[in-house]
């Protein structure tokens, strides 16, 4: 591909990322001075150690407020929502999934009464707004004017970000109802490539179909944990569902990139490329894997090393779609739109989690926009290599029964050849092809010893003409001056008879300078199907030439035929008759 060619489609693929990223940013969650869910507060965060008491931090000067995010690597970290006045009273705290070992929620009501409860990892509830978790705050006799919840041992900085009260009527009301139908939409639609995958794979057996399916499948599971359809699936803890969610986007990233090292073309992406790619879908999954499995082992900063792990990653696939454009990949056409909406994902992910002073974010409506785009780019693009395979295949196939048809032909008369007849003999019988003649021309070798082989080709192309197939007629040359005949109908003798002393006068018609006629002598035997099922061609064609030989002994240019009705070998006969 050109260098301006390959130009073009970068500008292009970064202006679809911009475009999908831009809006990415703008849905965000209530900040330090507001709220989401129309609870209004002010919001402060504070650190502490494990086992410390909330009420000694109620009071405590550690606070610090206005702050947009925070850091993670205190053992325990404190969020406080200070209600402000007259604002509607919160019955959740709700926050973005992510590992921790427990959450401690003081409510603080307006005479100054303390409520506390404690909840595990395992009693931690899965909220309808996609990839969040609830507590239900503790029952207050009085209104609440500030709520501290504490973290122990978080992972990840959008806990704290995104950490927000919710009522109860606006969490039923602002659930997202519309956004889950579009995302069961999406869901169904990415279960259509499946479909089609299936029928692609019995036709091809690619493995880009397998890892298309994989692709396809990861995806979908990936959008049904960490949007709020995992709350319709069934009440699967939250941690579960987080290291799901970790699992299942290694595994996505996986199979796309698997998928496009079998589904790039061979000549058009650099070897060390190509295995590069398994190199960094193994990496992919195998920090996913470790991140998922075990998330407290480098807290502090093990979301930033899991981003890091994910740089190399994006490298490769960003120089595998610089490669294989330069190179003019048909495939990776596809494969730059479907990637375009991930890369930004990736992009926005790596950058906000890795720059501090910038709040986390996931992009998840990005990412959900991406599957689809990600699985419908490559569906048209599997189904354009289909189309392309298909298309080559149907053409080996017609070379290769062009050539077959070549190989049963004589190439000098362009009659079926002694293959031809072998291949073909028993569907023709079956088809009422119960006569079979063999035609010798006589003399033959006078006219090549005193004419030339060139004079003895045409008479052997005017032979041909003469002989030619017709509906209830089939041609063959057997070798040298013999041909054979088959033929079906009432009049089979008759029309072959009519052929054998049509050749004289054909022969002397297209070849001048022949000092004598050419005549041709024939053995002929009807053997009707019913009659003699199981006659071979080796049989009638043996008792035929026989024929031919008797034709031949009584004195040439004549016709011996025989209408068989029980098969006996002519040999068998005689040794009978002498014993």
């Amino acid at each position: 591909m050109p260098a301006k060619s390959v130009s073009t489609w970068l500008a292009w693929l970064l202006a679809a990322i911009a475009l999908l990223c831009a809006p990415a940013t703008q849905a965000r969650p209530a900040g330090p001075s507001g709220g989401e869910y129309g609870v209004q507060y002010v919001r402060c965060f504070a650190d502490g150690t494990p086992g410390e008491a909330l009420d000694s931090v109620t009071a405590s000067a550690r606070w610090t407020c206005g702050e947009a995010t925070h850091p993670i690597a205190p053992a325990r970290v404190y969020v406080r929502f200070d209600l402000r006045p007259g604002t509607e009273q919160p019955r959740y705290f709700e926050t973005r999934r992510a590992a921790v070992s427990a959450i401690d929620v003081l409510v603080v009501d307006t005479v100054g009464g303390m409520h506390r409860e404690r909840f595990a990892p395992s009693e931690l509830q899965a909220s309808r707004r996609g990839g969040y978790m609830r507590v239900p705050l503790p029952v207050a006799s009085k209104p609440a004017r500030a709520v501290i919840v504490a973290f122990d041992m978080p992972t990840h900085r959008m806990a704290l970000e995104q950490a927000q009260l919710v009522p109860s009527r606006a969490h039923d009301l602002l659930a997202g109802r519309r956004l889950l139908l579009i995302l069961a939409g999406l869901c169904g639609m990415l279960l259509m490539p499946l479909i089609f995958n299936a029928a692609f794979y019995r036709i091809l057996r690619e493995p880009f179909v397998v890892w298309h399916s994989a692709l396809a499948l990861s995806l979908l599971l990936t959008i049904l944990v960490s949007s709020g359809l995992s709350f319709y699936a069934g009440h699967l803890p939250v941690m579960a569902m987080s290291a799901m969610n970790t699992w299942l986007f290694g595994l996505s990233v996986a199979a796309a990139g698997m998928f496009a090292r079998s589904f790039i073309e061979e000549s058009k992406l650099h070897p060390w490329l190509r295995r590069a790619l398994p190199l960094a879908a193994g990496w992919a999954v195998l920090a996913s894997g470790l991140h998922a499995t075990f998330p407290f082992v480098l807290r502090p900063v093990q979301s930033e090393l899991y981003y890091w792990a994910y740089v190399p990653v994006l490298v490769v696939f960003l120089w595998v779609l610089v490669d294989a454009l330069r190179r003019g990949s048909r495939a990776a056409r596809y494969q730059a739109i479907g990637w375009a909406p991930m890369i930004g994902v990736g992009l926005i992910r790596l950058v906000s989690g890795l720059v501090p002073a910038l709040a986390s974010d996931d992009a998840m409506m990005l990412f959900y926009t991406g599957c689809v785009i990600e699985v419908l780019a490559t569906t048209l693009g599997v189904a354009d290599r289909f189309m392309a395979i298909k298309d080559e295949r149907d053409r080996a196939q017609t070379e290769a029964q062009v050539l077959e048809r070549l190989s049963e032909r004589d190439p000098l008369t362009g009659l079926l050849n002694r293959r031809a007849l072998q291949d073909r003999f028993a569907m023709l019988r079956a088809e009422g092809y119960t006569t079979l003649a063999v035609i010798d021309l006589d003399h033959f070798k006078r006219v090549n010893d005193t004419h030339g082989h060139a004079i003895g080709d045409r008479v052997l192309k005017a032979v041909a003409k003469v002989l030619a197939q017709d509906a209830d007629t089939l041609a063959f040359r057997m070798g040298g001056e013999e041909f054979l005949l088959l033929l079906r109908g009432r009049d089979a003798v008759q029309r072959a008879e009519n052929r054998r002393r049509a050749l004289s006068a054909r022969i002397a018609e297209e070849v001048d300078g022949l000092e004598a006629l050419v005549t041709a002598s024939m053995g002929l035997v009807e053997v009707p199907a019913s009659a003699m099922p199981n006659a071979g061609l080796h049989e009638l064609y043996q008792r035929a030439d026989q024929l031919l030989y008797e034709a031949k002994q009584a004195g040439r240019n004549r016709t011996l035929s025989e209408r068989l009705k029980t098969f006996v070998p002519r040999r068998a006969e005689r040794r009978k008759a002498a014993a």
